[in-house]
């Protein structure tokens, strides 16, 4: 059973995520907050598996209340859910700490997979974002593509495979496309993830995005529009 905590300045939207976790077996609401303090309070208070934070929240804003959260050093993972579509929000929160961010539009079965993506230790972002959201961190920066690699020990416990995996996870590929570039079943490729996020201290994949690209590992790939 899934545990959720739902932080949305709106009752009647917490009304309606209270309604749709509670008909669905694998999840269950154990409380709710209506501004940002008050959920950083609820989540040290109730440890929820999985936290449905929204980004504008009177006085403490879901951002900051994610990052207060995540700094306490809980065990909570926290899903930003917003009907801001910009990769402004989506960079921010997952800096934050948040485990995903998901936009406000999208269907019960799409939030119901992404609580339990999230809670099982993967991380989701709206599709839509994806590609920006990686633009953006290439964007951050310096226009030297050539600048070498930067050291960290965190590579040094990395095989050459995982170190490969670690390159591929930060230019956004999926377990799918990262088995079928080194020609690996699934399966492996999961082990070979959660053996990288270990070894580098990864709460999850987009943690390891972000230092894939601070450390100068890779660029995002082109992919169609």
């Amino acid at each position: 059973m899934i545990s959720v905590l739902v932080v949305d300045a709106q009752p009647l939207q917490r009304l309606g995520f209270r309604m749709l976790l509670e008909s669905t077996p694998d999840t269950e609401i154990v409380g709710e907050a209506g501004n940002g303090a008050e959920a950083v309070r609820r989540i040290t208070e109730l440890r929820p598996d999985v936290v449905l934070m929204d980004i504008r929240l009177p006085g403490v804003d879901g951002i900051e209340a994610t990052r207060r959260a995540v700094a306490a050093g809980g065990r909570s993972r926290i899903l930003v859910l917003t009907t801001f579509d910009g990769e402004r929000y989506a960079f921010a929160a997952l800096r934050a700490g948040a485990s995903g961010f998901l936009l406000k539009d999208i269907g019960p079965e799409e939030l119901l997979a992404g609580i339990r993506a999230v809670a099982a230790g993967d991380a989701v972002i709206a599709p839509a974002l994806t590609r920006r959201l990686l633009d953006a961190l290439a964007d951050r920066l310096d226009d030297d593509l050539c600048e070498p690699v930067r050291k960290d020990p965190r590579l040094s416990f990395l095989t050459d495979r995982e170190r490969e995996v670690l390159v591929a996870i930060g230019q956004g590929l999926t377990n799918g496309e990262i088995a079928q570039r080194f020609t690996l079943s699934e399966s492996t490729v999961k082990t070979h993830v959660g053996r990288v996020l270990a070894k580098i201290g990864a709460r999850d994949r987009i943690q390891a995005v972000i230092l894939a690209y601070n450390l100068r590992l890779t660029r995002p790939v082109q992919r169609p529009s």
